[in-house]
């Protein structure tokens, strides 16, 4: 919905509406990927400035459109889901990088969401999945 949202231009509400009629889904998900969206799309500025400060040598602009709907969806939720473990934000960010974008994507990805993670102030949860530690 995210890669939809900037190639479309569309609103998100539209964009969710859209996505849902294309693509069944379980409601317990349903709720929390358009919360995700509504989110991302209410506050890209704020994400978007996140993304930017942790890719030093990547304007955001020549990220791929992949690349960059993956980093707004982590440095959203590191910013605004703290229920959710670092960890699980990385893990998830990277597999969708490594599955929907290039080779290089997934490495991407999960540098510029460690940075992101570290200037939020997220750190990693002990016995977190991906954390190190049982």
């Amino acid at each position: 919905m995210l890669f939809a949202l900037e190639t479309s231009g569309a609103e998100a509400e539209r964009v969710i509406t859209d996505y849902w009629l294309e693509t069944p889904g379980d409601p317990e998900d349903r709720a929390y990927a358009d919360a995700i969206v509504r989110g991302v799309a209410g506050e890209l500025s704020e994400t978007d400035a996140r993304v930017r400060a942790a890719s030093k040598n990547w304007r955001i602009e020549r990220m791929t459109r992949v690349d960059r709907a993956v980093l707004r969806l982590g440095a959203y939720e590191l910013m605004h889901r703290h229920e959710v473990p670092r960890a699980v934000i990385l893990d998830e960010a990277v597999e969708i990088a490594k599955r929907y974008g290039t080779e290089e994507s997934g490495a991407f990805v999960n540098g510029v969401l460690d940075r992101v993670a570290d200037d939020c102030g997220r750190k990693d949860e002990p016995g977190a999945p991906g954390s190190g530690e049982a």
